[in-house]
């Protein structure tokens, strides 16, 4: 008989890859297609692909078939996220708050620049500033998850971040 090592077919070691990726794994969809459900949509779909095929893929090498799927599909609806895309920007959303009128007018002109000027970034750069200013990564583990250099993600940073200082004031 064979010997018996982890396999992702077995439920509890699928459950605990799934519980140590998804968050992970959602915020690189997230930074890929700029809209959360999207972003969702990506992720359950790479972890169902990969429960499909859990007897073919090595459990040692999991991780990076996960992000693999979730840039492939991603790469798949480029069309269908430009539309999204365009919508989430023209849609103002409901905040009802106790703020005087001229703050959240204020507020919401902010919000707008900010997210015109992060979608105006080309891919690899808001992927790459989104990666480190919201979800804190290091430019190293940047680097590890692109699969490219770490000068490349410091080039791409601060070309974005000169884009961003050029198009939003007082930032």
């Amino acid at each position: 008989m064979p010997e018996k090592k982890n396999s992702l077919c077995e439920e509890s070691f699928f459950s605990d890859f799934y519980i140590k990726t998804i968050q992970s794994a959602t915020n690189f969809a997230y930074y890929k297609s700029g809209d959360s459900d999207t972003a969702l949509d990506l992720v359950q779909e790479a972890f169902a692909k990969i429960w499909e095929n859990c007897s073919q893929i090595d459990y040692t090498k999991v991780k990076t078939y996960l992000f693999t799927t979730v840039n492939n599909l991603f790469l798949n609806s480029v069309k269908h996220q430009k539309v999204v895309l365009a919508f989430a920007k023209d849609t103002p959303p409901l905040d009802k708050t106790n703020q005087s009128p001229e703050y959240l007018l204020e507020e919401e002109e902010f919000k707008i620049k900010l997210q015109n000027a992060i979608a105006s970034l080309s891919e690899a750069q808001r992927e790459v500033f989104l990666m480190n200013r919201i979800d804190g990564k290091k430019y190293r583990e940047i680097a590890d998850i692109l699969g490219i250099s770490q000068k490349a993600v410091e080039k791409r940073m601060s070309g974005a971040l000169k884009t961003l200082k050029e198009q939003i004031e007082n930032i």
